[in-house]
């Protein structure tokens, strides 16, 4: 894969936000595999979550995560080896290439999990600047983050295009969206913001959930068995046969504003 987008629009960039448990990462990876179905755009899918519950999903095996470079250059600069700003945004802008895992149109990138504590300001700031400059090489780019938008925005990007709230039917589901709205109002800079909600038993559930004022519903997402025998059998959902969800994914992506006017992608 040459790190060159085809695409002529600007960088598309979903951060996918929401409570643990309540298929953040399925419906991530649904909405990359959609993205990925157009062979004329580049796709970087980006796993913020430690558990790298993505890579699975997704059908990768990342050999080092940013983290691991990150640690790696602590270690260095603690160790007096770091050397000059220009040569530490030189070796970062390697590594982290390097890092990249690819796959036809689409690449994967996993964050991982610090294991230093403390504060090193300038290696993650120079981290987010390496990372949106890669990134900025993609047509599309989706971030299946941690339980809230300050951990994608402190370790990632600055700003997205798309903040993608996803809840189940659980009232603990959207009161934690509610929250992560609100934080994020103020934390991140964005285009769009939409609450998905996923894994409802029909219509008639979805109407009767209370939706906090403020908050965008861009559409459901079925319970699905495919998905669920998918998740079961650690199987990537990039191999899955069509499906309920994945059909009302394509729909809410298209209301959502998120595919490019002249995508290839089927919906």
């Amino acid at each position: 894969m040459t790190m060159e987008k085809t695409g002529k629009g600007k960088t598309m960039i979903m951060a996918v936000c929401g409570k643990g448990g309540v298929g953040k990462t399925s419906i991530s990876a649904s909405i990359i595999r959609i993205l990925a179905e157009d062979r004329n755009r580049k796709v970087l899918a980006i796993d913020a979550d430690p558990a790298v519950g993505l890579a699975t999903a997704l059908g990768f095996t990342p050999a080092r995560t940013v983290d691991d470079i990150r640690n790696d250059l602590i270690s260095r600069v603690e160790n007096g080896q770091g050397g000059d700003k220009k040569e530490l945004l030189k070796q970062l802008d390697y590594e982290i290439f390097e890092a990249l895992t690819e796959r036809d149109n689409l690449a994967f990138l996993a964050i991982g999990r610090p294991e230093k504590e403390g504060c090193y300001c300038q290696v993650n700031d120079f981290l987010k600047d390496v990372i949106e400059t890669i990134a900025m090489n993609f047509d599309y780019v989706v971030i299946d983050g941690e339980a809230g938008i300050e951990q994608v925005n402190r370790r990632v990007m600055e700003s997205v295009t798309h903040l993608l709230l996803v809840s189940d039917a659980s009232m603990k589901g959207i009161t934690v969206i509610k929250t992560i709205k609100e934080v994020s109002d103020t934390a991140i800079a964005y285009d769009e913001a939409g609450l998905m909600l996923n894994r409802i038993r029909g219509r008639e559930e979805a109407d009767r959930l209370s939706i906090p004022e403020g908050i965008r519903l861009i559409g459901w997402v079925p319970e699905d068995d495919m998905i669920r025998e998918t998740d079961i059998q650690g199987k990537s959902i990039m191999d899955m046969a069509e499906s309920p969800a994945l059909g009302a994914v394509r729909k809410i992506l298209l209301s959502f504003n998120f595919l490019q006017h002249d995508t290839g992608v089927a919906v």
